[in-house]
């Protein structure tokens, strides 16, 4: 099932599809580790909804919501 990195809870976890913004904001995400293929997980969100915190790449990244909306997903299917 696919959606938005932004619709994702704490805990959930899910693969990056694509980045749908313009050039230049995709290429920052894109050097921050968020490449198509890869799994990202949401560790927490901030009171206010924004930031999320993600881990991926054995790191952690904190990406704004505006940004989080542009990016679809692929949720993991929990066994």
């Amino acid at each position: 099932m696919t959606g938005v990195l932004a619709d994702l809870q704490p805990g959930q976890a899910a693969e990056i599809v694509s980045i749908d913004c313009d050039r230049q904001m995709s290429r920052r995400l894109m050097e921050m580790g968020l490449l198509p293929g890869t799994g990202v997980r949401v560790v927490r969100i901030a009171p206010l909804g924004d930031p999320m915190e993600l881990r991926l790449r054995d790191y952690a990244l904190s990406v704004r919501r505006s940004e989080a909306v542009q990016i679809t997903v692929r949720l993991e299917e929990r066994a």
